[in-house]
């Protein structure tokens, strides 16, 4: 049989519309990350979920961004501090059963033992050496806060009162984080080294850099592990307990091997194989072998944000915070 030009024109465009839709759905069915709208503009700092109402979190921002949500991050909805202005930088939250913490600056400290469903102000020494950067709950009554030159402050008594941890604050730095047993590392300002600090300790300890490179951010993995990125996307991990800088595991290039040369900003663990590294301008990498080899996320590569942060709440559900707004939310597969 001959067919005509318009018989063969046909076929090679029903051709073209199938291989477009296979493809099409081949992707939307490996997409794992999801934009979530928000009513803001403003750069999204932190969040947190309240253990005893599993459903319900709360996202924090600049200019006193709050958001909650009671469908596990699904939607959120815009709430009102009514605070004296709108300059504050709301940087941490945390929960421990239904109380919860979130600190900010200028330096405030805000305090809820009902899930977030009102928020009470706990007054602040104006002697307190730096701002808040981060809080984290520890039991009924019980927090501990550390400030942005890593001064660091505990409280049995939802705040009335304070003890320091440390002799001395440690300068300004750069970003700072705690483990789960209760340790913190802290960049300095202009990455050139860092500082560790454990219970008992009377002052911080510092360590030189690993390499030329500067150190952008540092963390903790599951199991208390330290994790290090540098500029240019290097990649370090410290296997040690005891945090000396000759212990490090490293240099991993993820950006290098898949051909990518933006910064990484921050590091998330969903399964103890299983890491995602995120950056400028929409980059988000994950390993899938503890970071032997590394492949771009494509489904968020249109997204234009730079990605400050990844938390996960579970294996299952997971977030990224960024500028103008933007929060991703993981889709477990």
């Amino acid at each position: 049989m001959i067919l005509n030009w318009r018989q063969v024109m046909m076929s090679f465009f029903i051709i073209i519309l199938t291989n477009f839709y296979n493809i099409s759905f081949t992707q939307a069915a490996n997409i794992q990350w999801e934009q979530i709208p928000l009513e803001t503009d403003q750069i999204l700092l932190d969040i947190g979920f309240v253990p005893e109402q599993p459903e319900r979190g709360w996202l924090l921002g600049t200019r006193n961004t709050l958001f909650e949500t009671t469908d596990k991050g699904k939607t959120w909805e815009l709430r009102n501090l009514n605070l004296e202005d709108d300059r504050y930088r709301l940087n941490s939250i945390s929960f421990s059963g239904k109380e919860g913490w979130v600190t900010g600056k200028p330096a405030i400290l805000l305090h809820t033992v009902d899930g977030g469903s009102s928020w009470s102000r706990i007054p602040l020494s104006s002697q307190l050496p730096g701002d808040p950067a981060l809080i984290t709950a520890l039991g009924q009554g019980k927090a501990e806060l550390a400030t942005d030159i890593g001064a660091i402050y505990r409280t049995e008594n939802s705040g009335q009162t304070w003890k320091a941890q440390i002799q001395e604050p440690l300068g300004i730095i750069r970003t700072i984080a705690r483990s789960e047993n209760g340790s913190y590392v802290a960049v300095s300002s202009k990455g050139n080294f860092y500082s560790t600090w454990k219970e008992g300790d009377e002052k911080w300890i510092s360590h030189p850099r690993q390499s030329s490179r500067r150190i952008q951010s540092m963390g903790f993995t599951d199991d208390n592990h330290l994790w290090m990125l540098t500029r240019g996307g290097q990649l370090w991990f410290n296997f040690s307990d005891s945090f000396d800088e000759s212990n490090w595991d490293g240099p991993k290039t993820p950006e290098g091997k898949v051909g990518f040369g933006l910064g990484l900003l921050n590091l998330a663990f969903r399964t103890s194989d299983e890491i995602w590294a995120s950056g400028g301008s929409g980059i988000l990498l994950y390993s899938q072998d503890n970071g032997t080899t590394w492949q771009k996320e494509t489904s968020t590569e249109n997204i234009p944000s730079n990605f400050y942060k990844i938390t996960f709440i579970d294996k299952k559900v997971g977030f990224i915070l960024g500028n103008q707004g933007t929060l991703l939310r993981y889709i477990s597969l």
